[in-house]
């Protein structure tokens, strides 16, 4: 910029100099502050944020105020009983970490699950209900305790206690599958006597053969679900001992685990009654779920590796019209008998299969499409209607349909309802209908046997 006068009242040079680095300075902030003002959408992102932190805030607010009511509605004896719990569970939560340290596991922040206790529904018919079932739960635990204790299983009616060969001599199976139901109930008291029981009375160390299918199901799947709802140490190292005995079920040519396995000697074979010595479709496919939850405790991946391996060998594998075989031979990789059923011998396969989908917060996709696929070709080629108009699911052997269907296939209708909130191409309604009628037709073979049942009783009578 030049500045030119003229006179006395003229500028200096100095003058000059001195103006010009004002309005150079001048120009500049201007223009430097167009690229530094704050970008509008930041701004507004900002402002969603520090609203929803806001209402965070309310609703935190809101809840501690709830509580706090709740408590001044408290008897002193209530208050005082609630710290000491609140104290308890403190202690308890260290002593659990101090556990898992010892025993080689990860530490793990335990997140209590919302709902799992201390709601009471508002439908006073849904009270009574809910009563009646904690009472027949309490019933039937008063009585295992009294004529079983310790043992697999009570027999009702002899009231003696049995000890099934299926578990070789692990004992328990009663307390720890029932773990979770107890905790539910809030059945404190029963809860409690059966983690004493479990802390100092389960032992795998045995030198015995067992079914890994049912001790998986009831015993690793009963400790789990006991640990994610009460947190409780003890019964997530009882898993991850109890899972690293079952490893050795795994080595096989194809990874296909044995049916049966000596925990002790690490031996497996299969039923001998299964075509040509195959592992069955519903024994190894139902394993994934607690497999998957082993390797996320133990920080193990070994766990998940076995799982994941036998869907490989499934996915390579051909299937006739898209459905899966009950059995498959663990050393040669391929299908033994050409045996199809949603019942007895496949049932949990295709359970654990949308399951696994649903507990992966539905990021399994290849879960889904195995499930969704094999939906598929069951309604294709397996369901049926009967004459009478009955829907149900057959069972298919060498291409040929067996038109009938067992008491086990009916846990299909609930699967089907389950499943029906991600099918595909908007067969939503469908798949719930689906599972309405082969719920339907069970409901009405059970109904239409008792009635048989009662008049050829009361034929015998007659006669």
């Amino acid at each position: 910029i030049f500045l030119f006068a003229s006179g006395p009242s003229a500028f200096r040079l100095t003058e000059k100099f001195v103006l010009l680095l004002v309005f150079s300075a001048f120009i500049t902030l201007c223009f430097g502050a167009i690229f530094f003002l704050p970008d509008s959408s930041k701004l507004l992102s900002g402002a969603a944020a520090a609203a929803e932190n806001l209402a965070k805030i309310r609703e935190d607010h809101e809840r501690a105020l709830r509580e706090a009511k709740e408590t001044l509605q408290k008897l002193p004896e209530e208050i005082r009983r609630d710290i000491r719990q609140d104290k308890e569970k403190l202690l308890q939560d260290r002593r659990g970490r101090k556990e898992a340290g010892a025993a080689g596991l990860p530490s793990l922040l335990f997140r209590k699950p919302v709902g799992a206790v201390g709601r009471e529904p508002a439908d006073p018919n849904v009270q009574q209900k809910r009563a009646k079932i904690k009472e027949m739960m309490k019933h039937s635990w008063d009585n295992y305790k009294r004529y079983a204790w310790g043992l697999n299983e009570l027999k009702p009616i002899s009231k003696q206690g049995h000890s099934s060969n299926l578990f070789g001599n692990i004992q328990g199976a009663t307390i720890v599958d029932a773990l979770d139901t107890l905790y539910i109930m809030e059945m404190k008291d029963e809860f409690k006597e059966a983690k004493e029981w479990v802390e100092k009375n389960l032992d795998f160390n045995v030198n015995a053969e067992i079914s890994v299918f049912e001790v998986n199901i009831r015993f690793v799947g009963g400790l789990l679900s006991a640990y994610y709802l009460s947190g409780e140490e003890i019964f997530r190292k009882k898993a991850v001992e109890l899972g690293e005995k079952l490893l050795p079920a795994f080595n096989t040519p194809t990874g296909i685990p044995w049916a049966l396995l000596n925990i002790k000697s690490g031996i497996g074979r299969n039923w001998p009654w299964a075509s040509g010595g195959s592992s069955i479709l519903a024994e190894f496919g139902t394993l994934h779920l607690e497999f998957i939850h082993l390797s996320h405790l133990s920080g193990n991946p070994v766990f998940a590796e076995k799982v994941m391996n036998i869907r490989k060998v499934l996915n390579r594998l051909d299937k006739p019209e898209g459905l899966y075989p009950n059995y498959l031979n663990p050393s040669s990789g391929q299908w033994g008998q050409h045996h199809v059923s949603v019942g007895g011998l496949g049932d949990s396969f295709y359970e654990y299969l949308l399951k696994a989908w649903l507990m992966s917060d539905k990021t399994d996709e290849e879960g889904k499409k195995m499930y969704y696929d094999a939906v598929q070709s069951i309604e294709t080629h397996l369901i049926r209607k009967s004459s009478g108009g009955l829907t149900y699911i057959a069972e298919w052997k060498g291409g040929l349909l067996e038109h009938k269907m067992g008491h086990l296939t009916c846990f299909a209708g609930g699967m089907f309802a389950l499943g029906a909130d991600g099918a595909p191409n908007d067969k939503t309604g469908h798949h719930i209908e689906l599972g309405a009628e082969i719920a339907r037709t069970c409901h009405e073979s059970y109904d239409r046997t008792s009635k048989y049942c009662i008049m050829n009783f009361e034929r015998l009578a007659v006669l």
